[in-house]
This record gives structure tokens, sequence and C-alpha cells, in this order.
């Protein structure tokens, strides 16, 4: 038999609250929190859709004190440029701008306790920059051709 993961947690240490933290995450992806859960609890929990692991934030003693190990990309469903303006509306931060006018790219961002994740482009721009990127090298190919015939 084999695995599957139930939940995704996410540490969180004061001053940052469990529930605080499910509050962001949930304007994030759109996912409301556990009505069960409530603020000032240890364990708070977002409603995953059927069959996708949860998002679950719990309380700890020690402070992050290191680069994530693993991290969220997004796939946002507006352009890629709204979400990241959407999402810094909302309480993220902007660490690292690695974003290109190609549409490749991404940027990175933290959530209020400092856990970073991606924004990546949308379907509609990962396509556009897969043209752009197919384009280029094919444009490569015909000029090492010609200077081959040269």
């Amino acid at each position: 038999m084999s695995a599957r993961i139930r939940h995704i947690t996410l540490d969180c240490a004061e001053p940052h609250e469990p529930y605080e933290l499910a509050e962001f995450w949930s304007k994030v992806l759109g996912q409301p929190v556990d009505p069960e859960d409530g603020p000032g609890d240890d364990e708070v929990c977002l409603v995953a859709p059927d069959g996708q692991p949860a998002l679950l934030f719990v309380r700890v003693p020690e402070k992050k004190s290191l680069k994530n190990r693993v991290h969220f990309d997004l796939d946002p469903q507006r352009p890629r440029d709204e979400e990241v303006e959407r999402l810094l509306a909302v309480g993220a931060t902007l660490v690292d701008d690695r974003r290109k006018p190609n549409f490749r790219g991404w940027a990175v961002l933290a959530d209020p306790a400092g856990n970073e994740f991606c924004v990546e482009g949308n379907a509609e721009e990962q396509a556009e920059a897969e043209r752009h990127y197919n384009a280029e090298k094919e444009a490569e190919k015909r000029a090492a051709e010609a200077d081959g015939r040269s």
C-alpha cells in the first residue's frame, strides 16, 4: 500500500498566530478556514477540495531560522503580475522578483510569518513563454545552420 499527503503543515511561532496565518492563506487559495477552528487555537486547518491535502497551521515555540526547504509554487488563474499585486495587498511581502517580460520567471513572496512561496505565470502566460522559448531556439538553430554553410 502507498500513502497520500493528508496535510501540509506550516509552523507558527510568536508573534504569529495559527488562525491569522490560516486566514492569510485562505485569501491566497480561496479555501475556507475550518469552521471548527478559531482564534487562539494551537492548530488551524483550511478546508481543501476533495482529494487534495489541506494546509495545517500549528503553533510551535521556535522561530523560523533558515530558508524554507520546501515551498509552494502558485499557478494563478489571473495574470501573474495581477496575482502578485493581489497577494501583496492581502499581506504578502516581495522577497525576490525574478519575473521576466517574456512571461518566464516568477516572484518570490513571503507570508506574514516569513514562509516563502512563488507565483508563476498562469496557464496562458506559461504557453506564451513556451512559444517564445521555442521561437528563440529555432532562430538559434537556423543561425547555426547558416553559419555552417558560409
